[in-house]
């Protein structure tokens, strides 16, 4: 229903005239500028300057065990911290659709209907005591952006909206690689376990040999006894194992978003840490450092923080200004409804004002230096936030090389202590040793075999560490067909 009048329509024309001017008028404050950064030309105890990085590939071709896969998608699906992170981004898109609104006219149409009667003492002479008000009526006003404003407050508000995306990816990012850290935990557990199992059945079977011979009259008490102490420290290290079993599963089902419960994993083909295994692979490559700054989701997270803090002082400078308003109205009014669109039954209006803070600037010059502060606050933020992911792709590399070297010089130790095992074992049972020298051998590769498992399980979460701190992790996994698991 059109209610509106030829002069309401001037109304109109003259609010789109105000909307172009502030579509042609300035943006106070500054425009976005991404701040140098002093990046060096190559990682610290990066071997080579490839650009291609590990960071590129996504966590299903850098995680390859199929269960580690499946536990992924579980925790990526029902993980509450990931589902948070990704309400804050619908929030934040809210923010902008409202945000963007306030640069259109405000449109309004409002109806009333009023029946009264008037005192028989109240009376003009010749109106009836009892009459009727009817009205329609259509209104817009609009501020005219002459200063930026409300453009400013969009760009800060789009620039909140990919800050809290980007943010949602860092979470991503951090779930694969808690979920890969818990799982690899879990393994080198597992495999400690069964290391721990097996010296018992070893060490028992030493008790078993020694009370023969003792029953024969061949080795004294003291074997026995020493035989019976060492059983008796391997099976100690049975209940602290499971207890830290029972923490990494309880951790791992929280990050899947479930209750804590026993998690299924891939069992090692061969728990037992063998010597002559191969070596670790060679570090990964990390890529060139300018790469990084749009690889970490957390760097960008950072920089839209600060372009949303640069926009605002745009925004604080320009309420240090007038406000230009138009606003116009047209509809109808009659005493009676059968009239209510007849020619004299039409009104309108149309006004401009503009308005300016007097008592209220200095509040306003406050505002602005809140926004400035806030700004520089947001850069320093950025900055450093350059500077420590520079430092934990330093610290990953040299703990990926280092831990390899351990590893190398861990299965070097567990060979060796085979060998003297064996050979100290063949001797005692002939005659040749005491055994003394088979407790100290066997002491001594129990020690060999948890400590390589626990130099496997650095080794690998090093290359965790290195894929989270060059960005890696939060890329989405393609779709693969036939398999319904996957989301």
């Amino acid at each position: 229903m059109t209610v509106s009048t030829h002069h309401f329509g001037l109304a109109t024309a003259a609010i789109a005239c105000g909307a172009a001017l502030a579509l042609a008028g300035c943006k106070l404050g500054p425009d976005y500028r991404r701040p140098d950064t002093k990046s060096p030309p190559h990682y610290r105890f990066d071997s080579g300057a490839d650009p291609a990085s590990l960071a590129d590939e996504g966590w299903w071709q850098v995680y390859q065990d199929a269960r580690l896969q499946q536990l992924i998608r579980e925790a990526l699906a029902d993980n509450f911290d990931l589902r948070i992170a990704a309400a804050r981004v619908d929030q934040a898109r809210a923010l902008l659709g409202a945000a963007r609104l306030q640069q259109l006219p405000a449109i309004s149409v409002s109806a009333a209907a009023e029946r009264e009667r008037t005192s028989q003492f109240e009376l003009l002479p010749g109106t009836p005591p009892i009459s009727n008000v009817f009205e329609l009526q259509g209104s817009l006003s609009y501020e005219i952006d002459f200063w930026g404003k409300y453009r400013r407050a969009t760009e800060a508000a789009r620039a909140q909206l990919l800050q809290s995306d980007f943010a949602r990816q860092d979470v991503i990012a951090g779930l694969v690689a808690g979920v890969a850290t818990a799982y690899f935990t879990l393994q080198a557990l597992d495999q400690q376990l069964d290391i721990t199992n097996r010296t018992i059945g070893t060490r028992q079977k030493f008790v078993d040999l020694t009370s023969a011979q003792h029953d024969r009259g061949t080795v004294s008490e003291l074997d026995v006894a020493t035989a019976v102490g060492q059983l008796a420290i391997a099976k100690a290290n049975l209940p602290e194992l499971r207890r830290q079993i029972g923490l990494a599963e309880d951790q791992l089902s929280v990050l899947l978003g479930h209750n804590p419960d026993e998690v299924l994993r891939t069992p090692l083909e061969d728990s037992e840490p063998v010597a002559d295994s191969t070596t670790p692979t060679p570090v990964p490559a990390a890529g060139l450092p300018s790469s990084l700054l749009e690889r970490r989701p957390d760097l960008r997270e950072a920089e839209q923080n600060l372009v949303a803090a640069n926009a605002q002082v745009g925004v604080a400078k320009a309420n240090l200004f007038p406000t230009i308003s138009l606003t116009g109205s047209g509809g109808v009014a009659s005493t009676a409804l059968s009239s209510l669109f007849s020619g004299p039954a039409r009104l309108w209006s149309f006004g401009g004002s503009a308005l300016q803070p007097l008592l209220d600037s200095q509040r306003s010059l406050y505002q602005l230096d809140l926004a400035d502060a806030q700004k520089r606050e947001a850069l320093l933020q950025y900055q450093k936030s350059v500077q420590a992911a520079f430092q934990e792709v330093s610290d990953a590399l040299i703990a990926r090389q280092q831990y390899a070297e351990v590893q190398i010089q861990e299965q070097t130790w567990v060979a060796a202590q085979r060998t003297a095992n064996t050979i100290a074992l063949a001797r005692y049972r002939v005659g040749y040793a005491s055994y003394f020298n088979v407790i100290d051998s066997d002491r001594d590769l129990f020690s060999a075999e948890l400590s390589l498992s626990a130099a496997h399980l650095n080794t690998l979460l090093a290359v965790v560490q290195l894929y989270r701190a060059l960005g890696g992790g939060w890329q989405i996994e393609p779709p693969v067909a036939g398999n319904p698991a996957q989301h």
